[in-house]
């Protein structure tokens, strides 16, 4: 350990600095040791990961966090195995993102005992460790010139050439702030109030290394690296994927691995799927998961085109480079729907369609900077049971569901008399298909909290905003919920008593262990099958899901299989359709 700690270091520093810092590193890791409670960090089907914010769920004269328990307790135990409070740090924009004190909660949410009482549930935290709010006492302490804040930061001097830069939003690359020793530019990837941290200051990096030592004494399975792909900055080159952010990935796994082997480092990475899956590194000194940004707009394409061909071939490819690792599958999450990540995957073509779609069903679009100066899309801000189901199609509710049910969506009233329509049920259908390809796949699900109890689109918080992300992130009241989950009517009913049942019966069958294997099976254009066999090669379950809302037959082993419109059938080995 000390020689693959001493290397990252010397890497990062130079051997001049190395010894110092992993004699300090150490310190720091003895420090915490007896403070951490060693835990069973092994992953099973039974591990699916709700995420949520602190105060999604909320009550009158109640901290949102000691609601959310209350609420997780009563309705997920057994249902999930996780759960991923997003970011719950004093902040001041980004919905939480930009973190004012990572080592405070939040004092609107609750405190560190709020959180540790959640932990029969394993619990994921978020390191935003590129960024962090301008009002930070660390920045605020640059702006004054204190002179160990000086380089915890990056000051752009000069005009030099930033223009190979990868930029994910459309925001200037550099801000100025006035200092006593006059105006710097800053470097800030995400936004004005979101500040880069400067790991080229070895000091950031054993301070952040701290930071996240102290989530896992505060009950944390899983640390997040939010934006991590941007975390090195060198002039001239793109500043994304640099070989200095795998190595500080992996000197943060060495040292965490040292006190804590429970834990998994996760890496959040929207960018295309080679560059994504990079970070797993050689399969033992990186993350241990990467989330599966590519799989959310594929299978929106695969659903709006009814042909599951581009999933599939796509899904061939899904490889782990060891049985350490495994992907972190996901739909739907507190951001929009990646298109980056489709890019070489899907056409420019599909990516248009998938744009205009998004649109027409009621949805927004975020654009990103080009190197050319031009603007692309990059994200679709959209709920995902909306990307899949165009409100304005849905048929009138009855006034009991209208009632029961204010997320259930209604058709606008600019719709045309006559025009085509969907039943609420074809449109559940719809999602839960789409839900259970993810649920299929290898890798730990992570469930969207608005995906698992039924949400629809909050256009009416983006205008209270004025940010598009705001559609995916409405905050819900305790009771409102509760009743809506106890109507039989309700999309929200509907969606989580059967999305529910899907993950009950996934949790049950070691085929779908997160380090099992999978075929991809091709038998219809309109058919995704994958076969899923557990580690011991014991259990087999074949998946199949109807992409389209046209009744399909096929064979399998000798035996025709039909299933309806987006119908799902998971057969186990016993089950004659298999041999």
């Amino acid at each position: 350990m000390k020689e693959t700690l001493q290397d990252h270091l010397t890497f990062l520093y130079g051997g001049h600095l190395s010894a110092r810092l992993f004699e300090r590193t150490q310190r720091l890791l003895n420090e915490y040791r007896p403070r951490i409670k060693a835990r069973d960090g092994t992953l099973t089907e039974r591990d699916t990961i709700l995420i949520t914010y602190g105060d999604q769920v909320q009550a009158r004269n109640e901290k949102p966090l000691q609601t959310l328990k209350t609420f997780c307790d009563k309705y997920l135990t057994g249902v999930v195995s996780g759960i991923h409070i997003l970011p719950f740090y004093p902040w001041t924009s980004d919905d939480g993102f930009s973190v004012v004190d990572y080592r405070q909660i939040d004092p609107a949410l609750g405190g560190w005992n709020d959180v540790s009482s959640m932990q029969n549930f394993r619990l994921m935290f978020d390191g935003v460790i590129n960024h962090i709010s301008s009002k930070s006492d660390w920045f605020q302490k640059f702006l004054q010139d204190d002179p160990r804040y000086t380089d915890y930061f990056i000051a752009v001097e000069g005009e030099p050439d930033l223009s190979q830069v990868v930029r994910p939003r459309a925001l200037p690359l550099l801000t100025s702030f006035q200092t006593p020793s006059g105006e710097k530019q800053v470097w800030t990837t995400f936004s004005a109030d979101q500040i880069d941290l400067n790991f080229k200051n070895p000091e950031v990096l054993l301070e952040i290394l701290d930071i996240l030592l102290l989530y896992i004494e505060h009950g944390a399975t899983f640390i997040r690296l939010d934006a991590i792909a941007y975390l090195w900055k060198e002039i001239g080159t793109t500043c994304i994927h640099l070989p200095q952010t795998h190595r500080v990935i992996q000197f943060l796994r060495a040292a965490v691995s040292e006190v804590a082997q429970h834990v998994h480092l996760i890496t959040e990475t929207n960018v295309p799927h080679s560059d994504n899956i990079s970070y797993f590194g050689d399969g033992a000194n990186e993350a241990q998961l990467v989330y599966n940004f590519a799989l959310p707009p594929l299978t929106l394409h695969t659903f709006h085109t009814g042909d599951a061909r581009i999933l599939s071939d796509w899904a061939k490819t899904l490889t782990l480079p060891s049985d350490k690792t495994t992907f972190f599958n996901f739909l739907a999450s507190h951001d929009g729907i990646g298109l980056n990540p489709a890019r070489g995957i899907l056409s420019n073509a599909d990516i248009d369609s998938l744009v205009n779609k998004v649109i027409e069903h009621g949805g927004l679009i975020s654009y990103k900077h080009n190197a050319d100066g031009t603007q692309s899309p990059y994200e679709m801000n959209i709920n995902y049971f909306d990307a899949l189901s165009n409100p304005a199609m849905l048929k009138p509710p009855s006034l009991r569901q209208a009632q029961g049910d204010a997320s259930a969506a209604v058709p606008s009233p600019g719709t045309a008399k006559g025009a085509e329509t969907e039943s609420l049920d074809l449109q559940v259908k719809r999602f839960l298909a789409s839900q259970a390809i993810m649920l299929s796949l290898i890798g730990v699900p992570g469930i969207y909290f608005h995906s698992l109890f039924g949400s629809r689109g909050w256009l009416e918080g983006v205008k209270q905003t004025g940010r598009n992300r705001t559609i995916n992130r409405e905050k819900l009241q305790f009771n409102a919920l509760e009743y809506q989950l106890a109507d039989e009517h309700s999309l929200r009913f509907n969606v989580f008593t059967k999305y529910s049942e899907l993950l009950k019966i996934r949790s049950s069958s070691p085929a779908f262990d997160p380090h099992g294997e999978q075929k991809i099976m091709d038998l219809h254009p309109a058919v995704f099958a994958v076969e899923r066999t557990s580690p011991d090669g014991e259990v087999r379950v074949l998946c199949l899901h109807n992409v389209s809302q046209d009744t399909v037959s096929f064979s399998v082993s000798g035996n025709t299989i039909t299933l309806g419109p987006y119908q799902v059938l998971w057969l186990k080995k016993a089950d004659p359709a298999i041999k």
